[in-house]
């Protein structure tokens, strides 16, 4: 299989990548996320995908063969409000107490950029997650974990996050940052096969 160069440094992506021993190497891709004012959630997380994107072809030398570029974005909507990665624990906090006891939306979108027909192939992964209502002792707790760090919403649903998790409809792998199923479809629909 040829190398992907994945646009992020998130641990749990490239974790995924190896899972299905997709060789990678990783290029972050440092990008202005304010430009999605005035867009509508839904449509922020593959905007933001193409960006890295973007920036990481930006950064390579012209004269190099591009071949491959995967680029994802995770966002949470409740109530039409958007939670991203928490810049502090106050805010970590805020986001697990508005989360707790109650429904929200996860949206993935993957990027997939082949560099042989210079094109780019997109899908977005929806699901949805559903806390228990959790304490102010168990907020704390987990907050104290550190486990917020780097994470849409505050927290990571395949650590000890799954210990609040009531329900999931959908995908998991959304949750964690890179849709399976849709990684799948937009490799096979660029004829990369990971079936080797």
């Amino acid at each position: 299989m040829e190398p992907i160069i994945l646009a992020s440094s998130s641990p749990r992506r490239q974790e995924i990548l190896r899972m299905l021993n997709i060789p990678f190497r990783v290029i972050m891709a440092n990008i202005d996320e304010s430009i999605t004012m005035g867009l509508e959630p839904e449509d922020i997380p593959e905007l933001l995908a193409r960006e890295k994107v973007t920036e990481v072809l930006r950064t390579l030398p012209a004269e190099q063969e591009i071949p491959w570029v995967l680029g994802a974005d995770t966002l949470i909507v409740k109530d039409g409000k958007v939670y991203g990665k928490p810049e502090n624990q106050d805010i970590a906090e805020t986001y697990l107490k508005e989360l707790q006891g109650s429904k929200h939306t996860v949206y993935t979108a993957l990027v997939l950029y082949n560099g042989k027909t210079k094109t780019t192939t997109s899908k977005t992964a929806k699901t949805e997650v559903t806390f228990a209502p959790m304490t102010d002792e168990e907020i704390q707790w987990y907050l104290d974990t550190g486990e917020w760090h780097g994470a849409a919403g505050g927290y990571r649903i395949q650590s000890l996050a799954s210990c609040f998790i009531e329900k999931i409809d959908g995908s998991q792998s959304c949750v964690t940052g890179l849709p399976i199923r849709e990684l799948y479809d937009i490799l096979n629909e660029q004829s990369y096969s990971i079936l080797e």
